[in-house]
């Protein structure tokens, strides 16, 4: 029985095993929803209120799951509506596969209504993407987007489809779930290189990323972080990897990880780095960065070895294959030493101070993480509060800590946080956001209310963009140019208008009461937590600068 194309991209996402779809409707793909229709009972789908919301669930879903998120976008400004969340889960390494609509093929070149040229604008910010110009590729192409979004590095696949196509008729036929390709081989004696190495270091330090959260080897690497007595440390995506009130959990690195992490690094003779980029915000100048140790370098992706660090041992492949094979060569050891040498470290590093008469970051992050425990997933918006939640959130299981840490983007949050909870509806989730961020996308409260999508939502209100004023503040002599928010939006009245709950507190006091408030209420609500406009994230270490330019008050 032949059935439309529409529909046959339907029947394939069932056989994916998808079973939540974001995205918003239109032309282009108006016959798509019409077969969307008769499967409800298979597939939900979440309209949002915007396609950038909608991208931003999807990668939350992906995050917080590990499986494949699912957009739809009509074309033209539907399309380009994707780009940003494309984008920011490129950067992180995060499985979509984004399908879009655009013009009959006889349209196609005559800048009909609503063309674009969405492959050639996502090309560079796309693990890979198609167009499709013939029905018969089409359940192909689809099967294909869903392998190469989960091989190898992970990352968004675009499929571009022509609105004729979708009511062009062919017989379905149910097709296997394509095989990951492997296309790497680790030796034993690359092993054997690297155990050679662990065994032999005094002073060694394990640095670790989102690779080891994408790869499921929080385990493993757990093992041989014990096995061995090696410190540990993550980057902000690797946050839950390792147990935090483990001794050997550093913590986080970089620009606003701990003094004795960043200090301990720079004294180490070597440094296993598993599933990690050496970014900018890690390895803040490269020349200074672990300057006496060796590197080890263990990733999926060989464009990374040697990319922004040279490293002395590069080994490329899956970091949990790699583990198990390590884990029998690693011998047991002691390093008392070493260890006693990080914890006088650990003496100097930056401690924030409680109060009672205004609301600290790191009492309010706290006390959320105390009281909802190990299974909470926070998930952060960009700037300050990011940080903070970053430096105080206390996980200690993997995909429970959602940031957009590569790109950076402001307006994330509150659609990362609806995708959380629907992949994880028994697991409280908590979006942690600044005032800044939080006014980029709080039109998306509006589909939390709809589908009854329970996100508790703090709001961080310093009246500022934070983070750029700390920058203006700690290295341009206070001149605040626009960062400023004289901003008169009443925070519970908003929740109000949009059919969630609202609270504001100004006190820690008052805080842990809104929020006891929140927890019983079923469905979204917003507390809005008054910062003062000079709290500072700290300690923080300059771009471009090492441990001697850290500035700690």
């Amino acid at each position: 029985m032949k059935v439309k194309g529409a529909e046959i991209i339907v029947k394939t996402l069932i056989d994916e095993g998808v079973d939540i779809i974001f995205g918003y409707p239109g032309g282009a793909v108006i016959q798509i929803f019409d077969a969307l229709y008769d499967y409800e009972d298979k597939l939900r789908l979440i309209r949002t209120s915007h396609e950038q919301g909608a991208v931003h669930a999807a990668d939350g879903y992906a995050r917080s799951s590990g499986k494949t998120g699912v957009v739809i976008a009509t074309s033209g400004p539907g399309a380009t509506n994707i780009v940003t969340g494309l984008a920011t889960a490129f950067m992180d390494s995060i499985p979509l596969v984004c399908i879009t609509g655009n013009a009959n093929r006889k349209l196609i070149g005559k800048d009909s209504f609503q063309e674009i040229d969405i492959m050639g604008i996502t090309m560079p910010i796309t693990k890979h993407n198609f167009v499709v110009r013939d029905i018969r590729d089409l359940q192909n192409t689809l099967k294909r987007a869903f392998l190469i979004a989960q091989s190898g590095r992970k990352g968004p696949v675009l499929v571009d489809i022509p609105s004729d196509i979708t009511g062009d008729f062919i017989e379905y036929v149910k097709k296997d779930i394509f095989r990951k390709e492997r296309n790497f081989e680790v030796s034993d004696n690359d092993i054997k290189k690297i155990a050679f190495y662990i065994n032999n270091a005094k002073r060694p330090i394990i640095y670790s990323g989102g690779g080891v959260t994408s790869s499921e080897s929080f385990k493993e690497l757990r093992q041989l972080i014990h096995k061995s007595q090696i410190p540990a440390c993550n980057t902000i995506m690797g946050i839950g990897v390792l147990g935090y009130e483990d001794e050997l959990n550093l913590g986080m690195v970089g620009m606003h990880g701990k003094y004795s992490t960043n200090n301990a690094i720079d004294e180490c003779d070597l440094l296993i780095a598993c599933g990690v980029r050496f970014s900018d915000r890690v390895a803040l100048n490269t020349k200074k960065f672990a300057k006496d140790a060796k590197i080890i370098h263990i990733d999926i992706d060989k464009s990374e070895i040697d990319k922004n660090i040279f490293v002395d041992f590069g080994l490329v492949g899956d970091v949990k294959e790699i583990l198990n094979k390590l884990l029998p060569c690693v011998e047991k050891r002691e390093r008392k030493d070493w260890i006693s040498r990080i914890n006088d470290l650990r003496k100097k590093d930056f401690k924030a101070e409680d109060s009672k008469e205004l609301l600290k970051p790191h009492q309010v992050i706290k006390h959320i993480s105390n009281t909802l425990g190990d299974d909470l997933i926070f998930v952060t918006d960009v700037g300050q509060h990011q940080m903070w939640t970053a430096q105080y959130c206390g996980r200690t299981k993997p995909r429970s800590f959602l940031t957009s840490g590569g790109l950076g983007t402001m307006g994330f949050g509150y659609g990362a946080a609806m995708g959380a909870k629907l992949a994880n509806p028994n697991r409280p989730v908590v979006l942690i956001t600044g005032d800044g961020s939080f006014n980029m996308n709080f039109n998306e409260v509006l589909t939390a209310v709809n589908e009854n999508i329970k996100v508790i939502t703090v709001v961080m209100n310093n009246n500022t963009l934070g983070m750029v004023r700390q920058w203006q503040h700690l290295l341009y002599k206070d001149r605040f140019s626009k960062t400023n928010i004289e901003s008169k939006l009443n925070y519970v009245i908003l929740a109000q208008a949009m059919g969630a709950k609202g609270f504001s507190a100004c006190t820690i006091k008052e805080f842990k009461d809104c929020f006891d408030k929140a927890i019983k209420i079923d469905g979204p609500s917003i507390i809005e937590v008054k910062i003062d406009t000079n709290e500072l994230v700290l300690p923080m270490i300059p771009a471009g600068g090492s441990v001697d330019d850290v500035i700690m008050e």
